[in-house]
């Protein structure tokens, strides 16, 4: 009886739709969101503090960057990470086992790493965890015992890596994209990693843990002239000085596009990833339509990409498309995992698809829902803390206008189709493409080969190699 009930309800309901002229509702206005201003000021050693007071909840958060320039870690490669991992393992002012224990105490979440640091605690604990803070970023303890532990695990994880189609997949990627010899080309091995001692990492932590080049936000319930001075009394002591920047010739994408193969026979998929270098900054003109193109082709469920591989044809669990931002070169990168005998396919589906973001004007429709998530998503992260945090250290870091964020569902708000189509060809490069596969290439060769685009060949280091020979 209840299961007819419901049909009836059903066909009701599907009737009285096709007897109206139902219209979907509009959207509303944007909401208008209300930037907090931090205040700021600048110690004597060059670090930069941004405070925004918020007394609706009890806790605080803290949030030190360190924000440097590219450095190649050239024969030593690791020992950025096992700096990282270092960081917080104990400090000359308390040991590793008290250190965890008190702030199991004060219920604080702290973390850190060669890049800065981070905690979040209960606002009448705030004095001692940002002094714990203190500990762990300018008195760390960098002992061989622990240095040994961690260089186990990066090694443990290398080798379980080794014969990972992805994993080979983004090494090269990055390899071709980049070089060898610039800081986003390089690539972890058992060799680089064991040459690094605690004397590296020492070294390392001496020329680029800096207060020069270091932001620390604080947000939460606290009050500007306290929380002045205890940072002033902790982070007085942080010494002053400068790190030295190296420069490296921008990487360039190819003259033409070509497929670039590295044969992993025991892979299940194939991976393929079409990518060119973009240098795109935030306060660029065209940020907003360039971001929006990236989302449009393969940045969610409903993306072209997406829709296309695998909805259409089932070739996929997901595709999808990001973009490199800001102060320095980075990639364009479309990618997915696919079927080993779709892979010709597919390729030529990645292709279609760019051509055709570069092409056609994207509909009104598709780009007003595109650009609705993008404002939701906004005023959703707008109420976090971390959020808040992002926003004021973004306008620093990257220069940005004052009002960026003020007016950023405006300038969402503003972007066209035409927008969209300008950015798309400004970025999305298909004629300066590399189409970098890591398949098996006994199956999947012969019909790249059909292609009419060039191929070479390359080892899972991406290093030059004659074309797989097969029975």
């Amino acid at each position: 009886m209840k299961r007819h009930s419901i049909l009836f309800i059903l066909l009701l309901f599907t009737a009285t739709m096709q007897s109206q002229d139902y219209k979907q509702p509009k959207q509303g206005k944007p909401p208008v969101v209300n930037v907090k201003k931090p205040q700021a000021f600048t110690m004597s050693n060059g670090l930069k503090v941004m405070v925004v007071e918020d007394h609706k909840l009890p806790r605080v958060t803290f949030n030190l960057t360190i924000d440097n320039p590219p450095f190649a870690e050239k024969d030593k490669k690791g020992v950025d990470d096992l700096t990282s991992s270092l960081m917080g393992n104990g400090s000359v002012k308390i040991s590793k086992d008290d250190f965890n224990e008190e702030l199991d105490f004060l219920g604080a979440n702290v973390s850190f790493s060669s890049h800065g640091a981070y905690a979040n605690s209960l606002s009448k604990y705030s004095g001692r965890v940002l002094e714990l803070l203190s500990f762990g970023t300018l008195f760390p303890n960098f002992t061989q015992v622990e240095l040994d532990k961690e260089k186990a695990k990066m090694l443990e994880s290398l080798k379980s890596q080794e014969k990972s189609a992805p994993a080979i997949a983004n090494r090269v990627v990055d390899v071709l994209t980049f070089g060898k010899n610039h800081p986003s080309g390089e690539y972890l091995t058992q060799e680089t990693i064991e040459n690094v001692n605690v004397e590296d990492i020492q070294k390392y932590y001496d020329a680029h843990f800096i207060p020069e080049n270091a932001y620390l936000v604080v947000i939460g319930d606290v009050k500007f002239n306290d929380v002045k001075k205890s940072i002033e009394a902790l982070f007085g002591k942080w010494k002053k000085r400068s790190t030295p920047e190296e420069l490296y010739p921008d990487p360039v994408s190819v003259p033409a596009l070509e497929i670039n193969f590295v044969d992993v026979p025991n892979a299940s998929q194939s991976e393929i990833s079409l990518v060119n270098t973009v240098h795109l900054k935030m306060n660029a003109p065209d940020f907003f339509p360039a971001v929006i193109a990236t989302h449009i082709l393969g940045g969610g469920y409903n993306s072209n990409l997406n829709m296309n591989l695998r909805e259409a044809h089932g070739w996929t669990y997901g595709a999808n498309s990001s973009i490199g931002i800001g102060k320095y070169i980075d990639k364009l990168k479309s990618s997915s995992s696919v079927r080993i005998n779709a892979t010709d396919s597919a390729v030529v589906e990645f292709v279609k698809e760019i051509k055709k973001l570069r092409t056609e004007k994207v509909s009104d429709q598709v780009l007003n829902d595109v650009k609705a998530g993008f404002i939701g998503r906004f005023v959703m992260n707008f109420e976090k803390p971390q959020s808040i945090a992002r926003y004021a250290l973004n306008t620093e870091i990257d220069e940005l206008p004052k009002d960026f964020y003020e007016n950023y569902i405006k300038s969402i708000t503003a972007v066209t189709p035409d927008d969209v189509l300008k950015a798309a060809n400004k970025y999305f490069l298909i004629d300066n493409t590399r189409i970098i596969i890591a398949a098996k290439g006994e199956e999947v060769i012969p019909g790249l080969e059909k292609l009419a685009i060039p191929i070479t060949y390359f080892d899972k280091f991406g290093n030059p190699v004659e074309k797989p020979k097969h029975k």
